[in-house]
């Protein structure tokens, strides 16, 4: 069946491309008549983990009884994964219709937007369209200049500040911070992560919010596949999931969501991708530690539950493959795949060979997905980049947006 459209002119577009700069989004934005102003938005940035707090955000607004959108970034399998509304991703024909029109808009402009500026702009169509109380908004990346950005966030939450992209967003913490920092607005609530301290933030910010930090968790249990926490089990594993948690329960408070509506949504999400026990296939884990602070909790979180896996690994060539690798071995992994999939952002199959010190075989998509679908003597753990989990998904026949 041929792909609708919309669907093919977006991926015509290619998922990489990057524009500093909101001219494009502002002008689409306006041609539509500003679908970003329909409702409240709450926007959400961080090196890591914004995904996670996103989750959590939507699934207990939806708890306390507030229809709500949420867009995030990137997807697994299908454009889709990346707009929720009222708790469902958009079917592929919504989508469809969103895109025509965001291209419509583009056209008459004589401009060309990117992959994620068209989605952004088709994310807020589908929120005005549903008519919705608010809107969780992930930002793809830094923020002064992502398109997420365009919107006037009722709230700004900054998950945590790690070295990442450092090629766009500069070489310190201090310049990375700054640029996540420009997506708070002067007056309205910031809410930090844990592990932000309001001195450093503080010198870093262009305007002056009012900063909400985010108190540290406990867990009173933790599991290779949950933890429990205040006697709520979270089902989000791993110990750098209770930041986010505290992350997004700060955020819950300053936008009054009662606490037992808040942990009513918390004991309901689910957030394909991250320490995702797949379904129907015994003992496997995806995780999509795609740097080296990802990594760094992946390994923290393995070793803290005394899990030794088999490793699978593959990331994008962009990344600190050094630093990754030097993480993951911490887990002493029982054996090592290495695995190499086809869009040219991966890392080569000589560079994997040359950072893991090995010259093993790298298995393609398809080998590895038949490798997993095989028993094994121990728990499969496979990491390194969400792309990398959302092509084995493919090849295994998982739709992570069915439950």
């Amino acid at each position: 069946m041929t792909e609708p459209d919309g669907l093919r002119r977006l991926e015509a577009r290619g998922h990489w491309g990057i524009k500093c700069g909101l001219e494009n989004i502002r002008s689409l934005l306006a041609r539509l008549d500003h679908p970003e102003r329909a409702c409240p938005v709450v926007l959400i940035a961080g090196t890591n983990g914004k995904g996670s707090t996103g989750a959590f955000l939507a699934h207990a607004l939806r708890a306390a009884g507030r229809r709500v959108g949420w867009t995030t970034s990137p997807h697994l399998r299908h454009p889709r994964e990346r707009i929720w509304v009222d708790g469902a991703c958009l079917e592929p024909a919504e989508l469809e219709g969103f895109l025509e029109e965001v291209f419509r808009a583009e056209a008459a402009l004589g401009l060309r937007a990117t992959y994620f500026e068209l989605m952004i702009a088709a994310a807020f169509l589908a929120f005005r369209a549903a008519r919705l109380d608010g809107a969780v908004v992930e930002v793809g990346m830094g923020g002064r200049w992502d398109a997420t950005n365009a919107s006037d966030p009722v709230l700004t939450v900054l998950t945590n500040v790690e070295r990442d992209h450092m090629q766009y967003l500069g070489s310190t913490r201090e310049a990375i911070g700054r640029e996540k920092l420009c997506t708070a607005r002067h007056g309205r609530p910031l809410v930090l992560g844990p592990r932000l301290d309001p001195a450093w933030i503080w010198p870093l910010l262009e305007c002056r919010p009012v900063l909400h930090p985010a108190p540290a968790l406990r867990a009173e249990h933790l599991a290779w596949d949950h933890s429990r926490v205040a006697g709520h089990r979270v089902p989000l594993a791993g110990a750098h999931q209770l930041e986010n948690l505290a992350t997004a329960l700060e955020a819950l408070r300053c936008l009054g969501v009662p606490e037992a509506a808040a942990w009513r949504g918390v004991e309901a999400t689910r957030w394909p991708g991250r320490l995702w026990a797949v379904p129907g296939l015994d003992g496997v884990t995806l995780d999509g530690a795609h740097n080296l602070d990802g990594a760094r909790r992946l390994a923290e979180h393995a070793l803290a539950t005394g899990t030794r896996p088999h490793l699978f690994f593959s990331a994008m060539g962009d990344k600190d493959l050094a630093g990754m690798r030097a993480e993951l071995e911490r887990l002493a992994p029982v054996s090592l795949t290495l695995v190499h999939g086809e869009n040219p952002r991966y890392a080569t199959p000589e560079a994997l060979r040359e950072i893991w010190g090995t010259r093993q075989a790298v298995l393609d998509i398809a080998t590895a997905a038949a490798r997993l679908r095989e028993p094994a003597d121990g728990p499969r753990l496979v990491c390194g980049s969400l792309y990398f989990i959302g092509d084995l998904l493919g090849a295994l026949g998982v739709d992570p947006a069915r439950p």
